[in-house]
This record gives structure tokens, C-alpha cells and sequence, in this order.
């Protein structure tokens, strides 16, 4: 490329503060611009990083017509307007998870993306999780057979982080149902390689308050049942409230070929057993013998600059994937329609448990 492509990140004194490695890290973007609400923090990461433009107000960013991508790192609420806000200027969008907070919003969304001469991805980077895409190359060779059952769990107190980063009082614990679900759900769609048609989903009831003495409105251990396209199931768990240490992931896949589990305990690790590779059928393997055959050459050895990026090397990916992407003129990995098959189910899972469990149907945004 002649230039850089320049990047303006909103949410930048919060979570939005964690891509300024990721993307300097390539030799392809520069960061140009910070924006946040929070005056002293946006100028204070600004001047961390070297960069000299720094906004109160997205639109003002945006209305400047000096950054090619905007990325997303703002509370829940404000991922659809904004990723709109910039679709609609032609400019490219990385967007934190979930990509909506209701159907409303998702179809507004696909709407913007289809108009747009941008590209438009979802940074769901528990989807670049090592063991989670070596999983996905074994399943897409086949060696798992016909997967018909996988389990996904989010298990974080944040009770506490409630009170700091107030949104989540509202748009997360505040409301019932499955409103984290990408976490979980995104690794199992691509390791089906199917979408979610239709959910019902329920929870344990409610034994926490908050400090003002309130009840969350969300009950403390939210499941998520998920009929896939090919007729399989997959479980979700989101747990927020539950007094109990940190298990942020645990993931199962079950195929007529084989199965996986990611660790469940401390000391565990990651195991595999496949039919047609192992010959005891009831000894597990480790997951990382088939590293060497099946991880993509930047996974085997990725560079200091992937090591030190968070989420064990995800937030690097995804922004090398959605570089890539713009650069190429292809379609980034996780789209928007890839965006919306991990955000639906959650959307339409809080209408199933206000409606008693029923099983609903999950809309298709390709059909939109």
C-alpha cells in the first residue's frame, strides 16, 4: 500500500486502549486518532502512544475524514450506532461483542453493511484462542466426524465490575438471559461450520443482590440450548453473578468420530480423542500433538509482538485477519453475517425465557 490505513479507536481510555499493540504491530495501519467521553483518558493514551488527534465525540472523529477504520471498544449499547455511524461514512469497522442489543439494532446493522463500501467485522477473538483454532482445522478436515453436540461456557463473577463500569448493570446482569453469548457460541458455530436456528433457554433463578440491595434481573446461571442447522445441539452457560473463582471458558465437541474438551480443573489440559488416530478408545490425548500438522505456520511460531497481545494472542489475529481482509478486498472471517449468527441467539434468547423456556426460531440475516 502507498499509505498506512489510519485507525481511530472509540472506547479508547477503556477497552479499546488494548489494539493500540495489535495494530502497531503492523506496518499497514498507524493509529491516528483516539476517542472517549473520558477527557483525561483519552488524552492520556494518546500521549502514551504518540498519537496526536484526540476526540470527545465519535461523529466529530468520524466528520474529520482522517481515519479509514473506526474500531469499536465502547459499552454493549453503543456497538451498533457507532459501527452504523461509520458504515455509513465509508468507513471500515472492528467492532467489540456483541455486535447489538436487539433485533432491531442487528437489522439496522446488516442493513448499513450492505450499503457500505466498508468492510465490517466483529472481533470475537476467543475464536483465535490457540486450542480453539486447532480444534476448528481438526474439525474442518473431518476428523471428528458429523459433529452433532458442543458445549460453551463464560463463567465470570463481575459483581464487583458492575459498580465500575456501570453499563454492565444494565445491558449484561440487568437483563434475563443469554446477553454475553459470543464468547461460547463463536468457537462452537465455526467448529459446526453451521448456524443457530432456533433456542430455549433457562437459569437457575436468583440468590444474589447487589450493593443497593437490588435483585439482578438476570438469573445467576443463564443456559442457552441451541438447535444448529444440521439438526445438532450446542449448550451455553453464562455465568456473572455466582460467587466462585474465575473458569472464563470451557468448551466440548462431540462427533461421530471423535471428541474434545478444553481443561475443566486446575492442572487439567486441553484432550482429544479421535477414532481414526487413536487406538485405545478410552485413553484421551493431548490436544497439542497435532499441532505441528494442523496449526497455520503463525500460530506454530508467532511473533513477540502476537505473544504480548491480549487475549493469549487473539487480539492480534483478529486485527491481522482484519487488515488482511481490507487490503485484499475479501471477506473478513467473522462479517456481518458471521457477527450476526453469534448475536442473534443471544437476542432471541431473552424472549425465550420471558415466554417460559419456549424454543424460538433464530432469524437468518441472510434472508433479511
Amino acid at each position: 500500500m502507498a499509505e498506512q490505513l489510519r485507525i481511530g479507536i472509540v472506547g479508547a481510555a477503556g477497552r479499546g486502549r488494548s489494539f493500540f499493540g495489535a495494530f502497531n504491530a503492523h506496518p499497514e495501519a498507524r493509529v491516528h486518532a483516539v476517542c472517549d467521553i473520558n477527557e483525561e483518558g483519552a488524552r492520556k493514551v494518546a500521549a502514551e502512544n504518540g498519537v496526536q488527534q484526540d476526540y470527545l465525540d465519535f461523529d466529530a472523529m468520524l466528520d474529520a475524514g482522517e481515519i479509514d477504520i473506526a474500531v469499536i471498544g465502547t459499552p454493549m449499547p453503543l456497538h451498533a450506532p457507532q459501527a452504523i455511524a461509520a458504515l455509513e461514512r465509508g468507513v471500515h469497522v472492528l467492532s467489540e461483542v456483541p455486535a447489538a442489543v436487539s433485533l432491531d439494532e442487528c437489522k439496522a446493522l446488516v442493513a448499513a453493511a450492505q450499503r457500505s463500501t466498508a468492510t465490517y467485522m466483529m472481533a470475537e477473538n476467543y475464536c483465535y484462542i490457540r486450542t480453539n483454532v486447532l480444534v476448528r482445522h481438526l474439525a474442518r478436515v473431518g476428523l471428528f466426524g458429523e459433529i452433532y453436540f458442543g458445549e460453551g461456557e463464560y463463567i465470570h463473577e463481575l459483581k464487583g465490575l458492575n459498580e465500575i463500569t456501570k453499563w454492565r448493570r444494565k445491558w449484561q446482569t440487568g437483563i434475563n438471559g443469554c446477553t454475553y453469548p459470543t464468547h461460547s457460541l463463536g468457537p462452537l458455530i465455526q467448529w459446526f461450520d453451521q448456524r443457530v436456528v432456533s433456542v430455549c433457554c433457562f437459569g437457575s433463578g436468583h440468590h444474589y443482590r447487589d450493593p443497593r440491595g437490588d435483585e439482578y434481573e438476570q438469573e445467576d446461571s443463564i443456559h442457552m440450548a441451541c438447535r444448529m442447522a444440521n439438526g445438532g445441539l450446542a449448550n451455553i452457560r453464562l455465568d456473572m453473578l455466582s460467587n466462585r473463582p474465575h473458569n472464563m471458558t470451557y468448551y466440548s465437541l462431540q462427533g461421530t468420530e471423535g471428541c474434545y474438551e478444553s481443561p475443566r480443573g486446575h492442572g487439567d489440559r486441553p484432550k482429544v480423542w479421535l477414532k481414526s488416530r487413536h487406538d485405545d478408545p478410552n485413553a484421551w490425548h493431548d490436544l497439542s500433538g497435532f499441532e505441528k500438522e494442523f496449526l497455520p505456520e503463525q500460530w506454530l511460531h508467532p511473533s513477540e509482538e502476537a505473544l504480548k497481545s491480549g487475549h493469549w494472542g487473539g487480539d492480534y489475529f483478529v486485527v491481522a485477519d482484519f487488515l488482511g481482509a481490507i487490503i485484499e478486498d475479501r471477506d473478513p472471517p467473522i462479517g456481518i453475517h458471521q457477527a450476526m449468527d453469534m448475536t442473534v441467539p443471544g437476542l432471541v434468547s431473552q424472549q425465550s425465557i420471558a415466554e417460559g423456556s419456549a424454543w424460538l426460531e433464530v432469524p437468518d440475516s441472510r434472508e433479511w
